[in-house]
């Protein structure tokens, strides 16, 4: 998992993809940063994350995973890797940690407005390591979907599609049926900006992970049997 690990983050930050993800997700913080803590003077960085989640990561999430597996698939060069030694698990894991290590960098990158707003306010230093905890589950959440919307095809931008398409749906379609309640991730992490840790909601947000990580190993066991 590891040598996988370290190929996935080389190939995000010797290519564009990393730093357009850190730079999508500072964008839209410096935005939200600007309308509440310097435009009306709130010195609440909560609503911050959750705004950056909700919309930052509908561009962040896609652009980091579609190429996950999809680009194997398209170069040919997913059969090398299923024949590798390397097991599937290892191969998905060190893949889905990569892309978290660079949502983790841009949380890191975000604590720098937090020291601005201290030089003119207190800054509730709990609330925003319970938000921060939150802003990571939901992206976690959110990739281990777009991994498997990924290994689904071999077309990057059909991959994007359904991966906006799944984040998305849950918003609109909520009242329709609870199959959609349970995969709405913002809806789950509306408690962690007020400083709330609901362990129902961390549960939630994990076993999506753990659901969608599962599935994408199974697929690509299934594909790996019969080459």
């Amino acid at each position: 998992m590891w040598a996988i690990y370290k190929k996935e983050v080389k190939t995000y930050f010797l290519s564009p993809i990393g730093y357009i993800s850190i730079g999508i997700f500072m964008l839209m913080y410096s935005i939200f940063f600007y309308v509440t803590t310097i435009f009306y003077g709130s010195v609440d960085m909560g609503n911050l994350y959750y705004a950056t989640a909700r919309y930052g990561l509908l561009l962040m999430v896609p652009l980091l995973t579609m190429r996950i597996f999809s680009e194997e698939k398209k170069n040919g060069t997913e059969q090398l890797l299923l024949t590798s030694p390397k097991s599937v698990t290892s191969i998905v894991l060190g893949k889905f940690f990569a892309a978290v290590t660079v949502i983790l960098i841009t949380v890191l990158f975000s604590i720098v407005y937090s020291v601005i707003v201290s030089f003119f306010g207190t800054v509730n230093i709990p609330t925003i390591l319970v938000t921060m905890l939150g802003f990571i589950l939901v992206a976690m959440a959110a990739i281990s979907i777009g991994m498997l919307a990924s290994s689904l095809t071999e077309n990057q931008i059909v991959s994007a599609i359904i991966t906006i398409a799944v984040l998305v749906a849950p918003w609109f379609l909520v009242d329709l049926s609870s199959v959609f309640s349970s995969i709405d991730l913002i809806d789950k992490f509306m408690k962690f900006p007020y400083g709330l840790i609901s362990i129902e909601d961390m549960i939630s947000l994990l076993s999506i992970t753990v659901m969608c990580i599962l599935i994408t190993i199974i697929l690509i066991k299934r594909r790996k049997a019969v080459k």
